[in-house]
């Protein structure tokens, strides 16, 4: 009976370089897999995921078959000369998807070894941080934007996709950092179409550190703790 095909996968599996590729990019896997389907990666972020979803399914190939080896070998079948043609051609899947997840691996390797070599480069580890109002401008702006001008006001304005409207003086600061670019080439009144930089891609997906809280100053032991505010 020849070997049943592997299935496709119904989630991520976990891989032996899921660990290095979230220490360089600052990001979980599946933030990174978020980023890279709304298209916000810069393009060596964007082929690291991809090799890395071919790491992934080869990963679930691998797995598939050692499962159904173990299966043959479990005792569910009678011992006998068809049993052993089934576990030999399993051995031998398996052997193959050994090896194209051994190859996919090193596909990874080569995609993120460029990324880690920047990092260590730059000594800052994650990229500058983004206020957070420019960080919800550019990920508003990633989904569609158009700059607009107001037929009555001549005031002009970001529209996005989701229905935001952005300042043009924010527009004009994103722009002037090379985060965003527009289109020039259609009129305003109808809309020049805003997207992103290869830049900005890279900021908006690189990770951002929480701001810190300032401990408050520790009580000397036998006082009672001051009062938030005086009473009246």
């Amino acid at each position: 009976m020849p070997a049943t095909p592997a299935p496709a996968p119904a989630k991520k599996a976990l891989t032996a370089l899921d660990h290095r590729i979230e220490a360089a990019v600052g990001h979980s896997i599946d933030q990174l897999w978020q980023h890279r389907d709304r298209d916000l990666l810069d393009e060596p972020r964007s082929r690291l995921v991809d090799a890395h979803r071919t790491l992934v399914q080869a990963e679930h190939g691998v797995t598939f078959y050692r499962v159904q080896l173990q299966r043959l070998a479990s005792g569910e079948f009678a011992v006998d000369q068809a049993l052993f043609s089934r576990i030999n051609r399993t051995v031998a899947t398996l052997e193959e998807a050994a090896a194209i997840r051994d190859e996919r691996e090193q596909q990874v390797v080569a995609a993120l070894e460029p990324i880690e070599a920047a990092v260590r480069s730059s000594g800052t580890g994650p990229a500058a941080e983004l206020p957070a109002s420019d960080q919800a401008a550019l990920l508003a702006i990633a989904q569609g934007a158009k700059l607009r001008e107001h037929l009555l006001t001549q005031r002009l304005s970001v529209v996005t996709a989701s229905g935001t409207r952005l300042a043009y003086s924010q527009f004009q600061r994103l722009e002037a950092a090379g985060l965003v670019v527009r289109d020039d080439a259609h009129p305003l009144h109808a809309g020049q179409p805003v997207t992103l930089t290869d830049t900005g891609r890279a900021l908006l997906a690189a990770p951002h550190r929480p701001a810190t809280r300032t401990a408050p100053p520790a009580q000397r032991p036998g006082t009672w703790p001051a009062s938030s505010a005086p009473r009246r």
